[in-house]
């Protein structure tokens, strides 16, 4: 069972993938991270203002990223180098990911790309109050990654928003299910595993 989660930034997506590994820990869920596939920084797109734009379908190497997850789909193991962020391209640790019966595939264009959207038996969009969200991306990029709160919003205003409303928003209501991250979470998350659970044993008949 291929299960996709899509979110804006600081939605929570890697939260909710790290609850759900946990859940079906007795499957072994294989994790596979869009984030992954980003090109290096010399091959980003740059702004009117000379800024780098990561937020964009471009940003990511689709072809390889796609074929990756079919050939994992179809029963082989995959090795893939780690993204960290601003680490150079030959420091990022190379691992390895295992076929199983459940695999959750996370990342920003998990709609947009057409077929990844297709190899999955199972979609969640993950949405939160955008104000929570820009807290999260603040506290994150100051604390971890030294950028300036000015970048970052600017970053907030001319590259996420307008990559939420043209490349995930337009796909929302095609998910099989709305996760709400605010104080409907552990809600949600009960009714969630309950539909992947039925899911996952009609797969087995």
């Amino acid at each position: 069972m291929i299960v996709g989660i899509c979110g804006g930034s600081g939605s929570g997506k890697t939260t909710l993938l790290n609850r759900l590994k946990e859940e079906f820990g007795h499957l072994n869920p294989s994790v596979f991270s869009m984030d992954n596939y980003y090109y290096p920084i010399e091959n980003q797109v740059k702004d009117e203002r000379g800024y780098y734009n990561f937020d964009l379908p471009t940003a990511l190497d689709k072809d390889t990223l796609t074929s990756d997850l079919l050939e994992l789909i179809n029963g082989n193991t995959i090795t893939v180098k780690e993204y960290h962020f601003n680490a150079p391209p030959d420091k990022n640790i190379l691992i390895t990911i295992e076929p199983s019966q459940l695999i959750i595939v996370e990342g920003l264009f998990l709609f947009h790309y057409e077929r990844v959207r297709k190899a999955l038996d199972f979609s969640i969009f993950v949405e939160v109050d955008p104000k929570i969200q820009l807290d999260r991306r603040l506290y994150r990029d100051q604390e971890t990654r030294g950028y300036s709160r000015e970048a970052i919003m600017y970053q907030w205003e001319n590259h996420v928003m307008p990559c939420y409303e043209n490349y995930l928003l337009p796909y929302r209501d095609q998910a099989d299910f709305k996760f709400r991250n605010d104080k409907s979470a552990d809600v949600d998350f009960e009714r969630l595993v309950k539909e992947l659970s039925l899911e996952l044993e009609s797969l087995k008949t």
